[in-house]
């Protein structure tokens, strides 16, 4: 990526960092309930860890029962590893369900990686860009092989919005990455630092993608500074997060920010991927809405459909932990997903009321039908009642005269109107 302050970084040939985590997000299908421990991975800092229950405290209640579910109905199982291949280690695996009302097998699967060899290259190479690192996710790191007996791998005609492996990176810089780094604790991040967030979170080079300058504010307007020590970025096929100070190694504060990141600024992420897979599956069900008979019955589903999503996962504030917000909002952003989810609502309202005038019109055809039959019929009757006519031949003469005159009736203007408002049509 290039700056007018500069020419392109290398980033790719930077040395490792301090620390390099990695978490790849991938979806999977659970076909049954998982035989893995209960909850998200209880990652460990000192006497901390972040079990659900730890993990529950920064969330609000319906954020965190999407994430982690409830006693009883549990949506997260973890299955620890130490598995090592090709200078990265895996710690483990997470699973959370993510049904939707079309795909109640949906899920997404977590693998938690550090990664000794320099970051960028790995990145680019689980986007599929070409280069001399082979695809981490194969051999012992295949997720078809992690995931047997447990889970799947979807198929070409998923419905996932996911259509390669979605990387979360964290590094932590050494004194050698200078370019990251902050000249003082009251100096501004330098543009370097966020050429080289931007490659980290778009898993590119200025090769694979040469942003012209004019266009480096736009892309870089959603960079998080979760404090003066490190930023976040959010795009739409990657995130990453980097530090702006030297780490110090163990006791440094970085410890606890790769804490963070696996944890509660990971889950974020994930609450904002839910949102996105389920409002994908609202617009098709908006899209299909006329496909078939039944339009009441269609629409009514449809506005059920959206009321257990907005009260179970449409949330834009989910923690009083500020950064965790900017990242879900940041994602969001990325994948437009407030004002797909206005124009669903609006969508569906115009649905609504055209249902509810269609059925107002066949409540003012059957009242009209009524009219025309009862009319001639009443009056037929009425004439016999006051001629104290009781005659059965006449009385048949009479309903015979009442139905042809109701016949009549259909035939003209009016009858025809009442006979298409009482089908839902238009005439």
């Amino acid at each position: 990526m290039s700056t007018p302050n500069g020419p392109p970084l290398p980033l790719h040939d930077a040395p490792p960092g301090a620390r390099q985590e990695l978490a790849v997000v991938l979806p999977v299908r659970l076909p049954g309930v998982p035989d893995w421990a209960e909850g998200p991975f209880p990652f460990e800092l000192g006497s901390r860890r972040t079990d659900t229950a730890t993990r529950s405290t920064y969330f609000t209640p319906a954020s965190a029962r999407a994430l982690y579910g409830v006693p009883g109905r549990p949506r997260r199982w973890h299955q620890p590893l130490d598995v090592k291949q090709d200078g990265m280690r895996l710690l483990g695996v997470e699973l959370l369900c993510a049904s939707t009302t079309v795909g109640a097998e949906q899920g997404l699967a977590i693998l938690h990686f550090t990664v000794e060899d320099p970051l960028l290259p790995v990145l680019r190479a689980l986007s599929g860009r070409p280069g001399d690192r082979t695809d981490p996710l194969s051999g012992r790191f295949d997720p078809a092989r992690l995931l047997e007996g447990v889970a799947e791998l979807p198929g070409d005609r998923s419905p996932f919005a996911i259509t390669r492996p979605y990387p979360i990176a964290f590094m932590s810089p050494t004194a050698a990455h200078r370019s990251a780094l902050r000249a003082g604790p009251d100096d501004r991040v330098p543009a370097s630092a966020d050429q080289w967030l931007w490659q980290l979170a778009s898993r590119s080079t200025a090769e694979d993608f040469p942003v012209p300058p004019e266009c480096t504010d736009d892309l870089l307007k959603d960079v998080v500074r979760i404090s003066a020590d490190w930023s976040a970025l959010v795009l739409r096929q990657g995130a990453a997060f980097l530090g702006h100070r030297a780490d110090t190694g163990e006791g440094d504060f970085y410890g606890f920010a790769a804490l963070h990141f696996r944890t509660v600024y990971l889950d974020a992420l994930l609450l904002g991927m839910l949102q996105r897979d389920h409002i994908d599956v609202l617009t098709d069900q908006l899209s299909e809405v006329f496909d078939a008979t039944g339009l009441a019955g269609r629409v009514a589903a449809l506005e059920r459909n959206i009321a257990v999503f907005r009260s179970t996962y449409w949330r834009q504030h989910l923690t009083a932990h500020g950064p965790a917000n900017d990242l879900l909002l940041a994602f969001q952003r990325q994948h437009r997903l407030p004002e797909r989810f206005a124009e669903i609502l609006a969508e569906a309202a115009d649905y609504s009321r055209l249902v509810q005038t269609r059925e107002s019109q066949q409540i003012s055809g059957a009242l009209g039908v009524l009219t025309i039959l009862g009319l001639p019929l009443g009056t037929a009757l009425g004439v016999l009642q006051v001629l104290d006519d009781k005659s059965m031949a006449h009385l048949f003469i009479a309903l015979g005269a009442s139905v042809a005159a109701t016949a009549g009736a259909l035939t003209t203007r009016y009858g025809r109107l009442v006979l298409a408002a009482l089908r839902g049509g238009d005439n």
